[in-house]
């Protein structure tokens, strides 16, 4: 297989990886979530940051009913790999209702793997958004 070919099967692969945290959040699949993640991953999000047991049993519960809620579409996303690490980003906007709120946010993603025991495990996540300006939000 030639560089070009490789590079695009890990792209490939890792935007894959990508979509199905996603997938697993809208589905409530907190247990399928969690495989993604690394035994150390760290989840950063609105100024804070979490261990995988604590995003497990403080966080995820609530994203799982925000994706399920709130229709979110990924744009300009992105993969990066450099020595068996590999790093995605990717612009979001939020938009629904969520506990009686309305939400309309745009947001970019990043996400840093490694492989693993021969699988890309998910190492860091940061997520960060803002509403945007607009006369709908409440």
């Amino acid at each position: 297989m030639t560089t070009t070919g490789k590079t695009l099967l890990i792209a490939s692969a890792l935007v894959a990886l990508s979509a199905s945290s996603t997938v697993a959040l809208t589905q409530g699949d907190a247990q399928a979530a969690l495989m993604l993640l690394a035994q150390d991953a760290v989840i950063l999000e609105s100024g804070f940051t979490q261990s995988r047991e604590e995003y497990a049993r403080e966080h995820l519960g609530e994203d799982i009913a925000f994706a399920k809620a709130v229709q979110t579409t990924r744009t300009n996303e992105a993969v990066y790999y450099e020595a068996g690490v590999a790093w995605t980003t990717a612009t979001t906007r939020a938009q629904g209702n969520f506990k009686g709120r309305k939400i309309d946010s745009s947001g970019v993603e990043l996400i840093v793997l490694t492989k693993q025991d021969g699988k890309w495990r998910i190492r860091a996540i940061h997520w960060s958004s803002h509403a945007n300006k607009s006369d709908e939000i409440k």
